[in-house]
Parts: C-alpha cells; structure tokens; sequence
C-alpha cells in the first residue's frame, strides 16, 4: 500500500504514458505544457464537468468533477463526470470520462478510464463493470467493459509510469508523424530534430569504435 501521498501519480499520468512516454515525461518530470488547438478545445469540452456539482434526472444522480484516490495503487484524480444509476441493490457507480476527438486506435482513453474505476471500487466498495468514454468530436459515447485484460493493462501501466516518474527520467525522442504531428508539446519536445542528432551521434559512435578496431586489431591466439 502507498502510505506517502506523494508518491501517488496522477491517474491523467497513465492516459500520456500510453500514447507518449516522453510526453508523459515532459509534463510530469520536467513540468512543462504548451496549448495548442486541441488542448484548447479539450479545455473548453471539459467546462461543464470541471465544477463540482450533482443533479438528478430520470433516476440517474450525476456528479461531476468528483475527486478520485486508490492508496493501494498510489493513484489520484478527477473524474470527469460519475453517474449513479439506482436498483433494487442500490446506486451502481459508473464514470464517464469526456475527450476532445474520437475513440483511438490505442488503449489510452480506456486505461484512464479504467484507473477511475478502480478508485471508485475502492472508495465506495463496490463493483464497477464498466463506464464510457464520450468523444466530442463523433458527439457520442463509447462503452468500456472493465475486464481482466484492461484492469490488469491498468496495473501494468501504473507500475511503469510510477516507475519513470520516480527515474526521473525523460525517454529520447521517437518521432512518428500521427502521434508527435498531434502533440501540443512538439514544439518543446523536437521529435524530428533529436532523433536526427539521435542518427548522427550513433553513426559517429560507429564510425570512432571502427576506428579504434582498426587502429589496435585484436591479435588472435
């Protein structure tokens, strides 16, 4: 169990860790952010479910911007919007996690989405099978069943965002076009330029270690 708190990571941590471990690194390591045109409309999706507040309609209690932590995972956040949809049982809690664009081809929306349900089962004691991920750009929701693969995706990807955290170290630059061209850290991260001195360096390591090969030939027995 994470008994310090702070050594609990954001659970938005994991959602950059999937698509990007540098740019995880960037804005939790070297704190650093940069606002582009989709972080902007992103921002301005989220301002409703930014303010606390909880309302009721058709059987459904709505709470948004509700706070979020696991203190044996070492996780903490906010979830965008909890509904809490009644039974014979009780409420059964199901989050709902808001984003700027369209369901992805990658995990990483699912995974942060999965990671607030498992703070939820911890903090209200009880199960929580699935939730949703709504798009802004499809103006539609797309359902997320919480299954084995996908919580233990989530374990996985928490021990290995807390695992560089704590490094404090900020990966080399991988640029792939539909991933870095997106990114509103590219500017600061240079995606093209690193990897091309990235290139360069390893093609003059080469050139110095079969030189030293050359000058000093290994003599066989």
């Amino acid at each position: 169990m994470q008994d310090d708190y702070d050594d609990f990571i954001p659970i938005s941590a994991l959602q950059h860790y999937l698509y990007c471990p540098r740019q995880c690194a960037l804005i939790h390591v070297e704190q650093l952010w940069a606002e582009s045109r989709h972080t902007a409309e992103g921002r301005v999706l989220h301002e409703r479910t930014d303010r606390p507040r909880g309302e009721r309609r058709r059987g459904v209690r709505t709470v948004t911007a509700m706070p979020l932590a696991d203190a044996s995972l070492g996780i903490t956040g906010i979830a965008d919007v909890v509904e809490f949809h009644g039974g014979a049982s009780g409420e059964q809690a199901f989050p709902v996690e808001y984003k700027r664009g369209r369901p992805k081809a990658h995990r990483a929306d699912e995974v942060q989405l999965c990671a607030q349900a498992l703070c939820l089962e911890t903090m209200l004691e009880q199960d929580v099978p699935q939730g949703a991920l709504f798009y802004g750009e499809t103006r539609r929701r797309t359902d997320v069943l919480f299954d084995s693969g996908l919580r233990q995706l989530t374990r996985e990807t928490i021990a290995a965002t807390r695992a560089m955290l704590q490094s404090g170290t900020t990966p080399t630059a991988d640029y792939r076009a539909r991933r870095c061209d997106a990114c509103s850290l590219i500017d600061l991260c240079q995606p093209r330029l690193l990897r091309r001195s990235t290139s360069v360096g390893a093609w003059l390591a080469r050139q110095l270690h079969d030189g030293i090969q050359n000058d000093h030939p290994c003599e066989s027995n």
